[in-house]
């Protein structure tokens, strides 16, 4: 069991998978700005108008899917360089998209490391969804008790405040007194993201339509946000504080791929592969679909369940199993190592 990740490894690396893709993603990164600059034009040409609402729909579009070109960087998918992958992922975070680099780097190792970890997870610690029993339980007293019971029917609504919840934690992280590196870089660069961006809309619009505007550009940037991440640990199995899991079990049993085409892989970010990412978090996006057919038959001669669904179904899922434990049933989907144990 031991050895499993490293046997693994050795046929992955042997593959070529790991090698970087410097055309495919030189070709992204300049297409960034000018991607950026004509969405710009195209604002400032249709001017005040209502059409514009149909324009924040595609600014919402555009900096979701910069924001995970962003997250290819982090996970030094682009350049072997760590250097190079930081500047590009705090250029692209916070001046391009307006989160954070620092804050984000810092939450998504920790769910990197232990994905659906009791106290070891932060993105099984949310103010407003439970995903264990025992958050449920403490918040389930008052008119907070029939909406717990309920949260998987509000779960996407809450979305449509994501976006705006991702730029304030990013402004709270660097202005706080917790440990950033290159501090004074990020706040110089989400000053000029944010009030740059502000300025723009409230200068072409009128005070009506440029909060319609934002209005629509900030939710279904979250929305869109949320459903990429959502159906690839929501549902899958909460792990115990206590128990310990070897690299390939703690990875391929709490994620879930996205089975569907290269439409869809585009529109994901390539995150419907989730299980390869976890497992080889530097291999370039578009080796994760030529890496899933491997990884499933390896994970199947050793007996690790490796979980794919179809999209719709995987929200389902999610929707299912948050409100399950907000109606306070014990465990919905208790890991299966944990279930093995107890039964020897």
């Amino acid at each position: 069991m031991p050895n499993d990740f490293t046997d693994l490894a050795t046929i992955v690396t042997a593959s070529g998978l790991l090698r970087r893709r410097y055309g495919y993603y030189w070709t992204k990164l300049v297409a960034v700005p000018v991607v950026v600059g004509a969405m710009a034009f195209l604002f400032i040409w249709i001017g005040d108008s209502w059409w514009q609402l149909a324009t924040a729909a595609a600014f919402a579009v555009m900096f979701t899917q910069i924001a995970m070109l962003g997250h290819d960087a982090a996970h030094r998918q682009i350049f072997r360089s760590g250097r190079w992958n930081d500047w590009t992922s705090l250029i692209i975070g916070n001046l391009f998209v307006g989160m954070s680099y620092g804050w984000w780097q810092h939450k998504h190792t920790r769910h990197h490391a232990n994905p659906n970890k009791i106290g070891a997870d932060p993105d099984i610690e949310l103010p407003v969804v439970s995903f264990t029993p025992e958050q449920a339980a403490r918040r389930r007293t008052g008119p907070l008790g029939w909406l717990m019971g309920h949260q998987g029917i509000f779960f996407f609504p809450i979305l449509l405040l994501e976006g705006l919840s991702l730029h304030a934690s990013g402004v709270r992280r660097v202005f706080s007194r917790e440990p950033l590196r290159r501090r004074p870089v990020e706040i110089a660069f989400l000053t000029i993201r944010i009030v740059g961006y502000l300025l723009l809309v409230f200068l072409v619009l009128s005070p009506g339509i440029a909060f319609a505007f934002l209005g629509i550009q900030l939710g279904l940037f979250g929305v869109y946000m949320g459903m990429a991440f959502a159906p690839n640990h929501k549902g899958m199995p909460i792990v115990p504080a206590e128990l310990k899991l070897d690299f390939l079990r703690r990875q391929v049993l709490m994620s879930r791929n996205i089975r569907g085409n290269r439409m869809l892989d585009a529109a994901m970010g390539g995150l419907n592969y989730q299980i390869e990412h976890h497992l080889f978090p530097s291999m370039p996006r578009p080796h994760l679909r030529k890496a899933s057919g491997m990884i499933a038959d390896y994970c199947r001669e050793r007996g690790v369940t490796y979980t794919q669904t179809g999209l719709f179904q995987s929200y389902g899922i999610v929707v299912r199993y948050i409100n399950r434990v907000g109606l306070g049933e014990r465990d919905p989907f208790e890991c299966p190592l944990l279930q093995q144990r107890q039964a020897v």
